[in-house]
C-alpha cells in the first residue's frame, strides 16, 4: 500500500527569516492525521535567511537530523560542539537527557535550505550525544548511500533507533530499487527534482508512505525524464505496530 504525501498539502509557516514546510504537526501546524510516521516524528524543509537562526533552545528525547541541501548552518550546543555544515553533511544531535543548542546560516548573502528531520528514540533517558560527516556526491550518485543506522554501519550515522535512513541523487533516465522487507515501513521523501514511484509521480516535497508487508519483495524508484533527483528513504519500523507520541 503506498500513500503519497504531496508537497502542497504539508504545513506551512512563513516568519519572513523562516520559510517552513512541515510534513507532520509541528509548532502552530497541528493535523492530527499527520501526527507522526512509524518513529518519524518529523521533517521539516527550512529556508533560512542569510546570517539569521533559532537562538538558543533545548531539546529531549529525541533523535534530530539535520540533511543539508544548500547554503551554509552554524551549530553550537551545551556539549560544547561548534561547526558549519554544508550541503552533502548531515548532521545527528541525540537530545536524550536534554540538550541546548543554536542554528544559524553561517552566511550574511546566501539562503540556507536544509530538512530537519526528527525520530523517536527507542528509550527516553539516553546520553546526549553529537555527530557530523559529510558524504560525498558520488557516493549518493544512482546508488543508496546509508547516512544513518542504529549501529553505525557502513560509515553511517549512529541513531538510538531501528532505522536505516538511505540518500541518493538519481540522474536522468537512472532507476533504483530497494528491497522492501516484511514487518517494516518505508517513508520518501523528494528533496529536490521529482521521480516516479510505480505509476505515481513524486515532485520536490513530496512524500509516500508504503507499508512494506503489502508490496511485492521490491519497490522501484524512477528518475522522470529530463532531471535528477535527490531522494531520502526511510526504512522504518511497521507503522501499524508502535503508537502516537
Amino acid at each position: 500500500m503506498i500513500q503519497l504525501r504531496k508537497s502542497q498539502e504539508r504545513g506551512h509557516a512563513n516568519h519572513g527569516w523562516l520559510d517552513s514546510y512541515h510534513s507532520f504537526s509541528f509548532s502552530s501546524y497541528q493535523d492530527p492525521a499527520h501526527m507522526q510516521y512509524s518513529v518519524l516524528r518529523v521533517i521539516n524543509e527550512d529556508v533560512i535567511a542569510p546570517a539569521m537562526g533559532f537562538g538558543m533552545h533545548p531539546h529531549r528525547d529525541m533523535e534530530i537530523i539535520t540533511y543539508m541541501l544548500k547554503g551554509e548552518l552554524r551549530h553550537e550546543d551545551s556539549l560544547g560542539n561548534g561547526s558549519v555544515i554544508k550541503a552533502g553533511d548531515v548532521q545527528r544531535m541525540s537530545a536524550g537527557t536534554g540538550i541546548v543548542h543554536s542554528e544559524f546560516n553561517a552566511s550574511k548573502t546566501t539562503v540556507a535550505h536544509l530538512l530537519q528531520i526528527w525520530l523517536l528514540p527507542e528509550r527516553d533517558g539516553i546520553e546526549p550525544g553529537y555527530e557530523e560527516k559529510h558524504f560525498a556526491a558520488e557516493h549518493k550518485h544512482n546508488r543508496w548511500c546509508l547516512i544513518a543506522s542504529r549501529d553505525g554501519r557502513e560509515g553511517s550515522l549512529r541513531v538510538h533507533q531501528d532505522i536505516a535512513l538511505y540518500a541518493t541523487v538519481l540522474a536522468e533516465n537512472q532507476q533504483l530499487e530497494y528491497a522492501a522487507q516484511p514487518g517494516r515501513s518505508l517513508y520518501i521523501q523528494i528533496a529536490r527534482g521529482s521521480a516516479t514511484l510505480g505509476d505515481s509521480l513524486l515532485e520536490a516535497g513530496d512524500a509516500a508512505k508504503v507499508d512494506a508487508a503489502k508490496l511485492d519483495e521490491h519497490l522501484s524508484i524512477v528518475i522522470s525524464a529530463g532531471e535528477e533527483a535527490e531522494i531520502l528513504l526511510f526504512d522504518l519500523p511497521a507503522h501499524s505496530t508502535l503508537p502516537s507520541h
